[in-house]
């Protein structure tokens, strides 16, 4: 082989080129590969995907976790890739269609404790990261979870296809192009895969979320998610953007609020894991959800009370001899003074928070204030999280109440209530749910409306028959 020159041109020569033009395409190759799967990762945090497929003291992503549902515990699935428990033999369009349209590789339909509702927003591009992630960066997990088994007629699985038409809307994330690339970013995140509405949202008799009331506040099994609309008193209307981007990275804003339960969750597996430019854009955005208001939030839910402090009144006062007469100033002096002064102003850092001009004692629904006096609040959230004690195995139901109440009282919203009754119901899981007897009964009722109507044909059909022979 010669160059056009006439001058021989060495074999070794030739192969060096060759290998360094390969070479540079492999790692041109690895290099897209990489950011590839880096960028799922990250989605995967948002989506916050860990925290219902993980199993306390599991594997990562190996399913088992019970999820607690009105119609019944949905135990979540093992999305590894492992090929015989997981997702590892899922096609990209499966992979898909089981992330936004709620629909597994075996056709089967999934239920809306997973928040395909809202993974339907999600773009082509983030999904194929997503499944590029699982696929190659989750180590597979080879034990499969215990399948769910709700009763019937949630058991009929077919039966979503019906809720679906009704309540899924399939359509991604379209950009407004009237608002900002930082709202639109902060609008595709909310709205998709930080599923904020899943917890956020009412939800009505059918367990679909109440889109006229979004982001309005809803239930959590024992928890009440807030109200994270733009509302002045009943959302975060109040709040600066600077106050939003500190609870979402650190878990609490000064002088404001503090997360625990699932919120406390969501920062800690995801939110805190978030760039400071996504932050940004979902605080920008959630600034602008439209307002919904409780008529009994009369002023800011965080405006509440004032230092206060009865504890000099105590001195010599010998306990009652039964525990549950203890008055609501003796069990903050046991239980809670020693963290939060004594006059509830937190100490002196704001690492314990002061319990005045505090959601958790200024909102009127109270489980959470409730929940957190029994579970406590311990996460780390990059090193700057809150830790509290839960006393569920210290303190009784009345005297839970009682120092509930004395807080409100004292410290927050004077027109809360806090029962005995409501905490013993919290402490056991919550109230019943009648979602399955009252899907029974629409079903017998149904059942017999269909019996009334063939029955009432076959009738016609008899008398038009004999009408004809008489004819």
């Amino acid at each position: 082989m010669k160059r056009m020159t006439g001058r021989p041109v060495p074999l070794l020569a030739l192969i060096c080129v060759f290998a360094g033009l390969y070479a540079g395409t492999a790692a041109a190759t690895d290099s897209a590969n990489t950011e590839l799967l880096q960028r799922g990762q990250y989605l995967a945090t948002a989506g916050d995907c860990v925290a219902c497929h993980t199993a306390p003291g599991g594997k990562p992503f190996a399913g088992g976790l019970p999820v607690p549902t009105p119609i019944g515990t949905i135990i979540a699935t093992n999305i590894t890739p492992s090929k015989t428990a997981g997702i590892g033999n899922y096609t990209e369009q499966q992979f898909s269609d089981a992330l936004r349209r709620g629909i597994r590789a075996d056709g089967k339909r999934l239920y809306p404790a997973m928040p395909y509702t809202a993974y339907a927003q999600i773009s082509d591009d983030d999904v194929q990261a997503l499944y590029a992630w699982f696929m190659h960066g989750v180590s597979p997990v080879d034990t499969a979870p215990t399948p769910t088994r709700l009763p019937f007629p949630f058991n009929i699985r077919l039966s979503m296809a019906a809720w679906n038409l009704l309540f899924l809307d399939s359509k991604p994330f379209t950009p407004d192009p009237g608002k900002s690339a930082e709202w639109n970013r902060g609008a595709y995140l909310v709205r998709g895969l930080e599923h904020c509405s899943t917890c956020h949202t009412p939800r009505n008799l059918l367990m679909a979320e109440q889109s006229s009331h979004a982001l309005a506040g809803g239930e959590v099994g024992t928890w009440h998610a807030p109200n994270i609309t733009s509302d002045a008193n009943s959302g975060i209307g109040g709040w600066s953007a600077s106050d939003l981007v500190a609870y979402m990275k650190l878990g609490h804003a000064a002088g404001r609020a503090q997360a625990a339960g699932p919120m406390a969750e969501a920062v800690d597996n995801s939110l805190q894991h978030l760039t400071a430019t996504d932050l940004q854009a979902i605080a920008t955005y959630l600034k602008t959800v439209p307002a919904q208001h409780d008529p009994a939030d009369t002023r800011a839910v965080d405006t509440w009370g004032a230092a206060s402090n009865e504890l000099d009144s105590l001195r010599g006062v010998a306990l009652p001899s039964d525990p549950n007469k203890m008055s609501g100033a003796q069990l903050y002096d046991a239980y809670c003074a020693s963290c939060h002064q004594d006059s509830g102003q937190g100490s002196f850092d704001g690492g314990l928070p002061s319990l005045f001009h505090n959601t958790a004692t200024g909102r009127t629904h109270t489980n959470n204030l409730v929940m957190v006096i029994l579970d406590g609040i311990d996460w780390p959230a990059d090193g700057s999280g809150v830790h509290m004690p839960g006393f569920a195995q210290t303190l009784s139901d009345q005297q839970v109440a009682t120092l509930g109440s004395y807080l409100l009282k004292h410290y927050g919203n004077p027109a809360a209530v806090i029962s005995a009754d409501q905490v013993k119901s919290l402490r056991a899981g919550g109230a019943p749910s009648h979602l399955v007897l009252l899907a029974r009964l629409a079903l017998i009722v149904v059942l017999l409306v269909l019996v009334a109507i063939i029955a009432m044909f076959m009738r016609r059909r008899r008398r038009e028959a004999i009408q004809a022979e008489h004819d």
